[in-house]
């Protein structure tokens, strides 16, 4: 089973209710970043729990370890079952949300590499997978990995082994659901899901991957 998680990346509360909840049945996790939280607040976490589903908060923590702990905080404090952080900052940041996550009984994700055009430029060379193998090391609970290169997803699979990869870019960016399908455990889908007429239709079009 790969599991199909929403990337809610709209910019209002009313929305952000409406498209989850249209959305829950056919969905396994949401995930938040900066657009909604920035525009809505934290609270909008414990509005959305009402839909039963896990909760990810994507942030992509990048600061030093004493800042990493305090924003894990908060986002654990607020109802979320997850957290995203980089990796490139070193092992002490990136362990300070680990800790920090499985203190909550969360977990956290590491980006190993991002699924635009740019993530290219410096996360290839042999950083993304350094990046996976510091995840491991340090007891990630998994990997961000990108949709968008289903050739960098398997190589990035043998060194994380059965650690979770969630993979960001199908729909808009241009990702194919089908070539990772049973290659990771999580595929994010944002635009394709919430700038549909109709979001609930739109997310059961991945039925599929999820039996």
């Amino acid at each position: 089973m790969t599991r199909l998680i929403l990337a809610l990346d709209v910019t209002g509360r009313d929305d952000a209710l409406r498209i989850a909840g249209q959305c829950a049945p056919h969905i396994d996790a949401i995930k938040i970043g900066y657009p909604l939280v920035l525009s809505s607040g934290l609270s909008i976490a414990r509005d959305l729990r009402s839909t039963g589903l896990p909760l990810i908060a994507d942030f992509k923590v990048a600061d030093i370890p004493n800042t990493n702990h305090l924003i894990a905080g908060q986002v654990f404090s607020c109802g979320f079952s997850a957290i995203i952080c980089h990796g490139f900052t070193g092992s002490d940041s990136a362990e300070a949300c680990i800790s920090s996550a499985h203190d909550h009984g969360g977990e956290c994700y590491i980006v190993a590499e991002m699924s635009h055009p740019g993530a290219e430029e410096f996360f290839h060379g042999g950083v993304a997978e350094r990046i996976a193998h510091l995840a491991v090391r340090l007891g990630a609970d998994g990997i961000i990995a990108p949709a968008t290169r289903p050739d960098r997803v398997r190589l990035l699979r043998e060194i994380v082994g059965g650690k979770k990869i969630y993979s960001p870019g199908v729909g808009a960016q241009g990702g194919d659901a089908a070539l990772l399908a049973g290659l990771v455990d999580g595929i994010i889908v944002g635009r394709q899901i919430y700038r549909s007429p109709d979001p609930a239709s739109a997310a059961a079009q991945f039925a599929p991957l999820r039996l």
